[in-house]
């Protein structure tokens, strides 16, 4: 209970963050904070078998996969 507390409010900061940066237009860092941040919800949600932040931030992960491959492929 503890450590998915922390978790919740970790990931919740970084996805936060992620979104500042996309807003401010810091290229690729946004990509990677809110990329983390959507990994530690989804972890969460994993281990609170809550189906439905699975299902919003576990799909989201595909998506930052290829924003990262984009970055490192070109």
């Amino acid at each position: 209970m503890f450590v998915k507390k922390y978790l919740k409010w970790i990931s919740t900061l970084l996805v936060l963050t992620g979104i500042l940066f996309t807003n401010l237009n810091y290229y690729p860092v946004n990509i990677y904070f809110h990329g983390l941040g959507v990994i530690g919800w989804t972890v969460a949600g994993f281990m609170s078998k809550d189906k439905a932040i699975l299902t919003n931030f576990g799909l989201q992960i595909p998506l930052f996969l290829i924003g990262i491959y984009k970055i490192t492929v070109g």
